[in-house]
């Protein structure tokens, strides 16, 4: 369940980074809304994105290897 959900956010960290930023910023803080991320930021959420949605494939096809 955890793999797949690895795969899920790392998705949505690639297709969507500025979205998911802005999102969480509002959440995470209480003036999130006058915050602007810096320029590096987007990169770095793809980044992030990338290595969650490696390590959930692997682990998911590890896992199917595993229950043959």
């Amino acid at each position: 369940m955890i793999r797949a959900l690895f795969v899920l956010f790392g998705l949505v960290e690639l297709l969507f980074p500025d979205q998911l930023v802005r999102v969480l910023t509002r959440i995470a803080y209480e003036d999130g809304s006058e915050m602007t991320a810096k320029s590096w930021m987007t990169t770095a959420t793809r980044v992030e994105g990338a290595v969650f949605l490696y390590l959930g494939l692997r682990g998911l096809c590890r896992g199917s290897d595993e229950d043959e």
